[in-house]
């Protein structure tokens, strides 16, 4: 049984911080890449030629001037709709999800963690099995 087993609360405040920062890697697969060009009707090529970085054998979006999310506009997201899988699932990431101390320390950077609508740990399972590579 996961320290998670009751469900844990969490609501977006719609704050921008985690998309803030330079503290690592939105990663992306061919489904988000299709989705987020179509929504800003690019073609593929075009898209990552402007917004893609591979890393090894996997690709990143590249970040903006200000090591902030290349998506991130006045704090709001311009592709929410069209957002990464990665940027979905959050709060829901392994390294959050690994321990309570680890989600208690989230709640530092994420004023959503803790409030808001509880979560169940099938709907918590599911994002992090989403985040696994394949």
């Amino acid at each position: 049984m996961s320290w998670y087993a009751e469900g844990l609360k969490f609501g977006c405040t719609g704050c921008g911080e985690c998309c803030r920062g330079p503290s690592g890697y939105v990663w992306v697969g061919m489904n988000d890449i299709e989705t987020m060009a179509e929504a800003m009707k690019m073609s593929l090529d075009g898209f990552g030629r402007k917004y893609l970085r591979r890393c090894g054998t996997r690709m990143a979006l590249v970040d903006g001037p200000d090591g902030n999310c290349i998506f991130l506009n006045n704090g709001k997201c311009k592709l929410y709709d069209a957002r990464p899988i990665q940027c979905k699932t959050f709060p829901w990431w392994p390294e959050n999800m690994k321990s309570e101390e680890a989600w208690e320390m989230l709640k530092l950077d994420c004023p959503g963690v803790g409030k808001g609508r509880t979560h169940s740990a099938a709907t918590i399972d599911k994002a992090l099995a989403s985040l696994v590579k394949k």
